[in-house]
């Protein structure tokens, strides 16, 4: 059984800089930010600018699994006025190729 996933909250003032941070990472494997490539998930924020995140990523045999939550608390807390209160690591749903961006789906030539 697939779980959906949680709607982000894209309304919020500062959900398009916590992303833009988002895509300052990059999968080491793939030349393509963990946005684009569709492995941010979620992003909450309240309305006192608290973040929480839900993530995967291309496998669960990924050698920076353990590393890559940090980066994106990191990048996500670098935003003026935000506070992550956690990056949570998820596999369901699994990550596919059906998450990539349209800008990661040209990259691969998938469209």
């Amino acid at each position: 059984m697939t779980t959906e996933v949680e709607p982000s909250s894209v309304d919020h003032p500062l959900y398009e800089k916590v992303v833009a941070a988002c895509q300052g990472i990059y999968d080491p494997e793939i030349p393509i930010n963990i946005y684009d490539l569709g492995l941010i998930y979620t992003i909450l924020i309240d309305d006192k600018n608290t973040v929480d995140i839900k993530m995967s990523l291309t496998s669960p045999t990924c050698p920076v699994a353990g590393d890559m939550p940090g980066w994106v608390a990191e990048a996500a807390g670098s935003v003026e006025g935000v506070t992550v209160r956690s990056v949570e690591l998820v596999w369901d749903p699994v990550w596919g190729v059906d998450r990539l961006t349209d800008e990661a789906k040209l990259e691969f030539g998938l469209i």
